[in-house]
């Protein structure tokens, strides 16, 4: 059929169908033919696109970047998935803003730059100096060859140069810095008042208009995130040590063949009696100790008890309760003085005086611990599991290997390198993209890769993933389920709606009330017309720093104004646990500002660095939204929004 075919696509025909075919490919590309979309784009800056992967990818960055900042205290939950991608989406748009800007002034790192920041980062050194194989297989798990890692590099240091120039071209005058210090340094009176939030609370039923109309506008809420199951195959040396048979021979070739790491040096039972000699001393009274101690030493070769004599007598308050003894010590362990006396002497042997950074010293070996190698039978076990180690590490490379190969030549099934191989297929439980809470599945490596396109869309075996570099486990995955993220029914999230309308009426209710009694203490009213149950804080003069006050109490009173004399400014504010709160300035104390010359070298201070550094940071910020105006940024609908600036 083929060869009829070929024979007779030929002449005129056989040219029209060739072009026919070739118009799309040369207008659209294959994907046009193929009824393929191009890849997904969170947003587009000034026409350079902004890969949705890339913000999947710098996501699963930040939540693990955040999960190690906070460790036990992490909580998932308390980082909402739409808002954190919305805030790495608005981070990548200003690199893709700041990028435009270094290649329009034409902004340049040298390669020997890019060298050095390679050769310090702390991630590609091992033993103490740069590892080009541990440098090459990170950039491997992340899958970036050296050279695109280094132009992201570059990249990075060439925009850091245009934020040091923008940040470094502040200078604050001595103007700005009194200004600083009289506000930093202000202290304000202030009285306040908590309305709970707990008795605006009411339990009115719910209109059910109400409830459908607050799960129409907030319906990102409700939202149940995109997920799948993974079916996956681990490597992992803990794993592999169980299953490596040692023999009794291999382990007594190893005792036999490293002796010297079994043998216990000889040790000694010694005590001694100390008197101290100050650091300081001179010669003559250095002298009066010496005398002193060979008087001590007389009496113990006359018959008197070193122990005795040690517990009255010794100034080492560590052992002269206990006669002077020291235990059973090994050579090395003492200062050098003390322990070559210690080492010389016989049993019952008693030293002249010794001198040491302590002061003098006697004495007196009890007993000698001769050296001995310890026995096979004590050091089995650990030589097992030490060459059980040994050899599972040797086979964790090769069996790595042979499932990278045998998951990518069967990439639409784990069984045939489980079979080969002798592994287990694990199953998870549903999982989002910020991966599981604890273990493998928890690692953004591992999420990315389970969120790929080849792996999610192309249904295939992920890449072999070495989740952590000091760590020689390894896991390959492929996706066995995939649900698309859905908004949860209304039915299911009734109670939580009427829960939250609940409290947006129960504090808007607590900000009337605080309102209502703000404007009465405005007209020169007392504390008193809040009533008799309500009884108000009076910290007095407090600082911007003050731990005793709730930050939002000082965030409100530094934010009114001064009171004229004889009069306050009053406002209001809702705090973190959503009580209102009625604040009352009565009295502001400006910061001490010194005279010239008290303020370090030309009158300049820490102070100055600090506004200097705050300044910049501004100048930059203003910089950054000024470049945002000028540019054409679209973000796309995926995103939460579908605007064009």
């Amino acid at each position: 059929m083929l060869q009829t075919i070929r024979e007779r696509a030929q002449g005129w025909i056989a040219w029209a169908i060739v072009i026919l075919i070739s118009i799309p490919f040369a207008l659209w590309g294959i994907q046009s033919y193929l009824g393929v979309g191009g890849e997904p784009i969170a947003a587009t800056v000034n026409g350079v696109e902004i890969p949705a992967r890339e913000l999947d990818r710098r996501v699963q960055e930040t939540r693990f970047e955040l999960r190690e900042r906070l460790g036990a205290d992490y909580d998932p939950a308390a980082f909402d998935d739409q808002r954190l991608r919305a805030e790495v989406l608005e981070t990548l748009i200003q690199e893709a803003l700041l990028m435009n800007v270094v290649g329009r002034l034409g902004l340049r790192v040298s390669d020997q730059e890019v060298q050095m920041q390679i050769l310090s980062d702390p991630a590609f050194v091992s033993e103490g100096r740069f590892d080009k194989d541990t440098y090459e297989r990170l950039l491997r798990f992340q899958g970036l060859t050296p050279a695109m890692y280094e132009a992201q590099l570059r990249q990075k240091m060439s925009a850091t140069q245009l934020i040091r120039a923008v940040s470094s071209s502040e200078l604050a005058t001595r103007a700005e810095l009194d200004t600083y210090k009289r506000l930093m340094g202000q202290k304000r009176e202030i009285s306040y008042l908590r309305l709970p939030l707990a008795e605006h609370r009411t339990d009115e039923p719910i209109d059910e208009a109400r409830i459908t109309a607050y799960y129409d506008s907030n319906r990102a809420r409700f939202q149940s995130p995109e997920q799948v199951r993974l079916d996956y195959l681990v490597l992992d040396t803990d794993a592999l040590s169980s299953k490596v048979e040692v023999s009794e021979e291999d382990l007594r070739q190893l005792y036999a063949s490293d002796q010297a790491r079994f043998a216990q040096p000889e040790r000694r039972e010694v005590r001694h009696l100390l008197l101290k000699v100050d650091a300081d001393a001179d010669e003559a009274a250095a002298r009066a100790v010496l005398d002193e101690i060979q008087a001590i030493r007389a009496r113990i070769q006359a018959g008197e008890s070193f122990e005795e004599l040690a517990k009255t007598l010794s100034q080492d308050p560590g052992s002269a309760a206990k006669g002077g003894s020291l235990g059973v010590i090994e050579s090395g362990i003492m200062v050098p003085a003390f322990d070559q006396a210690a080492f010389a002497l016989k049993t019952g042997e008693l030293s002249e005086p010794v001198r040491t950074p302590f002061g003098y010293h006697l004495i007196e070996v009890v007993q000698i611990l001769p050296s001995k190698v310890k026995p096979f039978e004590d050091v089995r076990e650990p030589l097992r599991a030490e060459l059980a180690k040994q050899r599972a590490e040797g086979l964790f490379y090769e069996l790595a290997e042979r499932l990278a190969n045998i998951s990518y030549e069967s990439p639409d099934s784990l069984d045939p390198a489980a079979e080969a191989l002798g592994l287990t297929i694990q199953h998870s439980d549903w999982i989002g993209r910020n991966g599981g809470d604890e273990g493998l599945l928890s690692h953004p490596k591992v999420m990315a890769a389970a969120f790929s396109e080849d792996v999610l869309v192309g249904g295939n075996n992920s890449d072999l993933i070495e989740p952590e570099r000091d760590r020689l486990q390894a896991i390959v995955l492929r996706v066995a389920e995939h649900r698309e993220a859905s908004v949860k029914p209304l039915d299911e999230v009734r109670e939580e709606i009427v829960a939250a309308i609940r409290d947006e009426q129960a504090r808007a209710a607590a900000k009337s009330a605080a309102e209502a009694l703000a404007e009465k203490l405005r007209d020169g009213s007392g504390w008193s017309v809040a009533g008799e149950e309500l009884k108000p804080e009076s910290p007095g003069l407090v600082s911007r720093q003050s731990a005793e006050v709730p930050a939002g109490v000082l965030d409100a009173a530094f934010k009114l104004p001064v009171p004229t004399d004889g009069a306050v400014s009053v406002g209001t504010a809702i705090l973190d646990d959503s009580d209102a709160v009625v604040v009352r300035l009565t009295k502001v104390e400006d910061g001490q500002v010194e005279a010239d010359g008290e303020g370090g070298e030309d009158g300049f201070s820490a102070e100055s660095f600090i506004i200097t550094q705050i300044m910049g940071r501004q100048a930059y910020t203003n910089v950054l939204e000024d470049m945002e105006s000028r540019a054409k940024i679209e973000r796309k609908a995926s995103q939460g929004s579908d605007e064009a600036l």
